[in-house]
């Protein structure tokens, strides 16, 4: 008897990407391009606002084209930043502090 596969379909099981980046990146970057634009009444305004979305999207795409989850994995990142020491490397001989620091 053959073991039984179910396929898992793309369509379930993508990521929320608005305008090829991150939903709520994309959308908060809007926000604030917007409410400089808007709330400042000046030509200088309107076209630092613009490329700054303009900016914006393009990072924000290329981070998505690299990996639609980035977001979390940068806010991980930056939550574990005090737990690993920037000791990564398999030849490094630990002292006794490290030693001492993950018994």
């Amino acid at each position: 008897m053959a073991i039984r596969t179910i396929p898992i379909r793309r369509a379930g099981n993508r990521t929320n990407l608005v305008l090829g980046g991150d939903r709520e990146l994309v959308m908060f970057s809007g926000v604030l391009a917007g409410a400089l634009v808007f709330s400042a009444h000046e030509i200088k305004a309107a076209v630092f606002g613009t490329l700054m979305w303009f900016g914006g999207l393009y990072v924000l795409r290329l981070m998505a084209k690299s990996d639609p989850a980035m977001r979390f994995v940068y806010l991980r990142q930056r939550r574990y930043k005090s737990y690993y020491a920037p000791r990564s490397t398999p030849f490094r001989n630990n002292g006794p502090a490290e030693e001492k620091q993950y018994r």
